[in-house]
Parts: C-alpha cells; sequence; structure tokens
C-alpha cells in the first residue's frame, strides 16, 4: 500500500513537529513490515486508529492475543501479528494482562478522523442556542464541554475565521452537563425499567427477536399486576419468580416463558449490570421537559450528556439515546408547524444504535423520527458513513452534512457510490470526486426548500465555533452547582416489584398469642325515650355516582368492583418501542 493512501485516511498528526511520513522510518515499523508486508501495516494503523476512537490513553484493556487481532482486523495467520507486534514492542502486556500500545502518546501518530464532524455539531448547537432553541447532545469524547467557555483568539478558530474574512467572537453558552447513570462528572440520568420498555431493553441486552417477545410478555404481566420495575434487581427478581414453581402458571394463559429464555435473559442482565446498567436504571427519572430550557435571556440550554466514561459501553448509552428520544415523542403533544423547534436532538455514533437491530425496533425508530416532527423536535443522526443508517430511517432525513469520504478498500468504493446516489444530481460537482477529496472544516450540504423538495448539493466552507473547541476545565463542578443537582443528584429506592414479590413469598409471620380477653362490662339498661323528646327521622341517602339512563342503578358500580373492572383500572397502556405512555 503506497505511503500516500496511508495518510490520506484522514488521520491526522498528534503534533505539528511531526512528519507524518516519518512512521515508516521507524525502525519498529520497518522490522513488521519486512515480516508481514502492507497487511501488517494496515493492521497496526487499524488498532491505533480503533485506540484513537475508544481508548484515548492507549490502554487496551485484558485481552488476548485473539482480541487484539480482531481489533487490528488481521486476516493472516492467527497469533502471528500478535507476537511481531510484542516481538517488536509496539505493544505492551502487565503483570495483569493489560494490553497497552507503547509509548502512544509519542509513538501514535494518529489521533482523529480529523474531518471536523464534531466541530459542525458544536457550531450547530451553538447557532441553535443563540435562536433560542434548546439542544440536547451527546459528548462521547469530551471535547463538546467546551461549548460552556469562550474560545481563545489567536487559535485555529480565529485563523479560520479570517481565512473567511469574517471577525471572530468568542461567546461562551450555557450548558447543562449529564451523566449516564451518574458514571463520570454530570447530572445523572437515569431510567426505570418499566418505562425502559422491552424493546430497548432487548436491545441493550442483545436480545433475538424470540428473547425480546419474551420480555414483552414480561413487562406485560408486570403491567397488570401493579409490579414497578424500577431498577435490574426487580427484573431479576421477577424473571426469577415467573421461572419458579410458584410463578410458572402465571404466565400460562397468555403464553408462557420457557426456563431457556429466562436462564438467557439473566445471564445478559449480568452483564448489562457490570456495564453501568445499574447505575442508569432507577430514580429519579428525568424529566424530559428539563431538557426543553431557556435561559432568562431567552438563549436555548445546551443538555451535554458526557459520555467519556462510558464509551466503551457504546450499546448502552447509544440505546439511552433513543430511549430519550422515544421519550419526548410520548410526552410531548402534537405543536403542527412551528415557527422553530421545542428541541433539537443530536444522536451521535448513530451506526451504533442500529447494529443487530431487530425488524420491530428499526420500525420503532423509523415511526418516531417520521413522526416526532409534528411535536416540535429535530432529530439529527451522526456517523461516519450515510451507510451505517438504514433506509427506512434514512429516507425520513432531509437536510444532510457531509464531511468527506474515503475510499481504500472495495467495500468503501462500493458506500461511496452508494451514498452519491443518494444525492441530487449536481450541474457543478462530480459528487464522487467532491466527496473524496474536501478538506477539514468543509461539507457538501443540502437541505429541503420550502416546497419539500431536497435543494442542490453546495461545497461549503464551515465556520468556526465561538466557543472553545476543547474540554471545559471543571464539568463536575458545573453539574452540582446546578439548579438540576438537588432533584437528580442523588438515587431514591421506592418500593417496587422486588419487596412486593419478596412479601409476596415469604411465609407469614406466626401469630402471636393471644391476650386473655376482659371480662365483658355489663349491659347498660335500655331506658325509652319519651315520644316527646324524640325529634322528626330522616333516613341518611348513600351517596352513588350518577349512573347511565340505560343502566340499573349498581351495573356500574358491580363492573368495576369485578374481577374484569378492576384488571381494565389496572391497564397500562405502552406507545412506541413498549415505552409507558405518558398521561398528557
Amino acid at each position: 500500500m503506497a505511503r500516500a493512501i496511508l495518510y490520506d485516511q484522514s488521520l491526522t498528526p498528534i503534533s505539528a513537529n511531526r512528519n507524518p511520513v516519518d512512521v515508516f522510518e521507524n525502525l519498529k515499523i520497518r522490522k513488521l513490515r519486512k515480516s508481514h508486508g502492507d497487511d501488517g501495516l494496515l493492521a497496526l494503523f487499524t488498532l491505533w486508529g480503533y485506540a484513537a476512537q475508544h481508548k484515548p490513553d492507549g490502554v487496551l484493556g485484558v485481552l488476548d492475543d485473539d482480541d487484539v487481532e480482531l481489533m487490528s482486523d488481521w486476516s493472516g495467520e492467527v497469533g502471528a501479528l500478535c507476537r511481531s507486534l510484542k516481538k517488536f514492542s509496539l505493544v505492551e502486556v502487565n503483570s495483569d494482562g493489560h494490553f497497552s500500545i507503547h509509548d502512544w502518546a509519542d509513538h501514535n501518530p494518529f489521533v482523529t478522523t480529523g474531518t471536523g464532524k464534531m466541530k459542525t455539531l458544536q457550531l450547530m448547537a451553538e447557532q441553535l442556542s443563540a435562536a433560542g432553541v434548546p439542544v440536547f447532545v451527546a459528548d462521547v469524547k469530551g471535547d463538546v464541554s467546551g461549548l460552556s467557555v469562550a474560545g481563545a483568539p489567536g487559535g485555529p478558530a480565529e485563523k479560520r475565521m479570517t481565512d473567511l474574512g469574517l471577525p471572530f467572537a468568542p461567546a461562551a453558552f450555557p450548558v447543562e452537563f449529564l451523566a449516564l447513570g451518574g458514571i463520570g462528572p454530570g447530572i445523572p440520568v437515569r431510567a426505570n425499567v418499566s418505562d425502559f420498555g422491552p424493546q430497548l431493553l432487548a436491545k441493550v441486552l442483545g436480545a433475538n427477536e424470540t428473547q425480546e417477545a419474551s420480555l414483552a410478555l414480561v413487562f406485560h404481566y408486570a403491567d397488570t399486576k401493579g409490579l414497578p420495575l424500577v431498577d435490574l434487581a426487580d427484573l431479576r427478581a421477577l424473571l426469577t419468580f415467573l421461572d419458579s414453581d410458584a410463578g410458572k402458571p402465571e404466565l400460562k394463559g397468555i403464553g408462557g416463558l420457557s426456563s431457556q429464555t429466562v436462564g438467557v435473559l439473566l445471564r445478559s442482565l449480568v452483564g448489562l449490570e457490570t456495564g453501568g446498567g445499574t447505575g442508569f436504571f432507577g430514580e429519579p427519572q428525568l424529566d424530559v421537559a428539563d431538557l426543553m430550557r431557556t435561559t432568562p435571556d431567552g438563549r436555548g440550554i445546551i443538555s451535554c450528556l458526557e459520555l467519556a466514561a462510558v464509551q466503551d459501553k457504546p450499546v448502552l448509552w447509544s440505546t439511552a439515546l433513543m430511549w430519550l428520544v422515544a421519550e419526548l415523542f410520548e410526552s410531548l403533544p402534537e405543536a403542527g408547524d412551528l415557527p422553530k423547534p421545542k428541541l433539537v436532538f443530536f444522536l451521535d455514533e448513530a451506526h451504533l444504535l442500529f447494529a443487530d437491530a431487530t425488524k420491530a425496533f428499526l420500525e420503532s425508530v423509523a415511526r418516531t423520527v417520521r413522526l416526532i416532527r409534528s411535536k416540535g423536535v429535530g432529530v439529527f443522526f451522526v456517523t461516519q458513513q450515510p451507510t451505517d443508517i438504514p433506509d427506512e430511517v434514512l429516507g425520513q432525513l432531509g437536510a444532510r452534512v457531509q464531511h468527506a469520504l474515503r475510499a481504500f478498500t472495495p467495500n468503501d468504493a462500493k458506500d461511496l457510490r452508494a451514498t452519491v446516489s443518494t444525492y441530487p444530481r449536481s450541474e457543478f460537482y462530480d459528487l464522487e470526486t467532491l466527496l473524496t477529496s474536501m478538506g477539514t472544516g468543509e461539507a457538501a450540504v443540502t437541505l429541503l426548500s420550502e416546497s419539500g423538495v431536497p435543494t442542490p448539493v453546495v461545497h461549503t466552507r464551515l465556520v468556526a465555533p465561538a466557543s472553545r473547541m476543547a474540554p471545559a476545565d471543571d464539568v463536575a463542578g458545573a453539574a452540582k452547582a446546578s439548579p438540576l443537582w438537588a432533584h437528580y443528584g442523588e438515587r431514591t429506592d421506592p418500593q417496587s416489584a422486588r419487596e412486593i414479590l419478596a412479601a409476596r413469598l415469604d411465609p407469614p409471620a406466626a401469630p402471636a398469642p393471644e391476650a386473655e380477653a376482659p371480662k365483658p362490662e355489663p349491659p347498660l339498661e335500655h331506658i325509652p325515650i319519651p315520644e316527646s323528646m324524640r325529634g322528626p327521622q330522616r333516613r341518611r341517602p348513600r351517596s352513588r355516582a350518577p349512573a347511565p339512563a340505560d343502566s340499573t342503578p349498581d351495573a356500574i358500580g358491580d363492573f368495576l368492583n369485578s374481577r374484569s373492572g378492576r384488571a381494565l383500572q389496572k391497564e397500562i397502556v405502552r406507545g412506541v418501542f413498549g415505552l409507558l405512555k405518558k398521561r398528557r
């Protein structure tokens, strides 16, 4: 593989003093290339790219050789690449089995894809906030937190604005910092299991369609029996009960639940509990109304979900983001055609949301995206490739801001052609050439016109953000100073399914010995009241709700007290993704 092609993979030097071509002259790299050819180099660069995206400190974790070769996309002899990486000191393994990349900060010339995608997100969040629109954005790497700090003069942002012939006006924006389940700095964001719903939970657990249907059955049982599922311990207790001799008859009439399925779900819960689920599921649950606030001067508040501490748990946080979108859909009333949105929501790393998704899940996402616009909410899917988004969802998206794409493999070239085919034809650009030749901070933009027709593609140089293009200094302190901290900062533990089931299954306590009954008082002597002292007799009428004209006096009361009536009163309605319907 040519050196220029390797460097042109949109990976950017970590230091301005390092020549990117110097990496090929490094003695260790030359030894690796001699042993494995260009395939070895490509595998190493793939490993570096994975670390830059997911392990910014260069520590890969407790792994075996197979894991490292999978991260490297190595297709040669099993074990050969890892042996060479260790032999040439390109990776290190400590006594605990932790793999790390040797001298990551010095030897790795690659730190980011460098096309400007996240800075575009930052820029859009700024402009929406300035227009009075609240914004929700996920901050996977921590650098979007700089929205709360004014940009520094004399840096890359000012240089970009000078190049464009525009003034640079640094500005800070109102930001609330959130954290998934309180993992990392930020106001804890939690959801109770009942509200999260069976479809989204099945996505997090990696359940197949059969297991997802079984979860839906469990949630239905909990709803009808008044068993609140607040956290994962509640779900575990309910699954265990339904698989017991006492619980198995409960579901026989509606399909039943196999012990094998219960076993799979319980094992999956262990992984979820250790992977951040214990912190995320619980009370108090986030009220989505707190995402739609403005400051006294009319600027929209930017809710920034800090995910750096859980970026190695992508399925959990990407699904949690979709839960927030679905919560907005269920909570908000129809709003019609508003002059500006109530909220704009950015779903970062959206491709993680659709990996291994069931058909029912994809249908729910597409339906939510299609209908949530009428509730006054705009949704942006942020991802590396347009082909990461399923057709059912992609067809609902009108505005597109496309940064540079690279094509180095046959699959990349196929994806590029597929992407180009989805854009309106342009008389001014060869789109395939344009999309592969744009630099950092450039994008191909197309929007929907007022008549609903896609506008022609425009090659755009984007202005620089006015806020800091680096992480904020004290995110934890800013979160604790927020008025929301008083409500969400501490976890609560209300009575839920776990306690109710435990009380039901525990044997009743032995009755206390009865005390000796007191001797009865002698009966009072009856003395009749003289007729002259008695007042007029009145009968107190029985209070009763008015009944319909065509019903017997006690028909409604009798029905509501019947078994069917009580079940009707307990019925809980679920909507998209199986989320609880909200009363408006």
